[in-house]
């Protein structure tokens, strides 16, 4: 479990009922599975940011962030729109 402090997890999948967070500890990505039931509804869906709470070695809160959550939807499909475009070639006008 991650020591006990307030920390920013980004929902990585849903299975089976099972949610595995990715959070970004002091250390590095930690990874965090807990049931999905605990989840807010609007959360439970892959990409989602949460604010977690960890006290005394368990989740003690957790805090759906749906503009944090619209800002890295929203930046990703930037980069996506970037990266898919295609360079000019020499000499092409388009």
């Amino acid at each position: 479990m991650l020591p006990d402090g307030t920390y920013t997890a980004v929902i990585d999948r849903i299975e089976d009922g099972i949610a595995t967070l990715e959070v970004d500890a002091e250390d590095g990505l930690a990874a965090l599975e807990i049931e999905a039931a605990e989840l807010p509804a609007e959360a439970r869906t892959a990409d989602a940011v949460l604010e977690i709470t960890v006290a005394e070695s368990a989740l003690a809160d957790l805090t759906y962030e749906a503009a944090e959550t619209a800002d890295r939807a929203s930046e990703a499909q930037r980069r996506f729109d970037r990266l898919s475009k295609r360079p000019p070639r020499d000499g092409d006008d388009t």
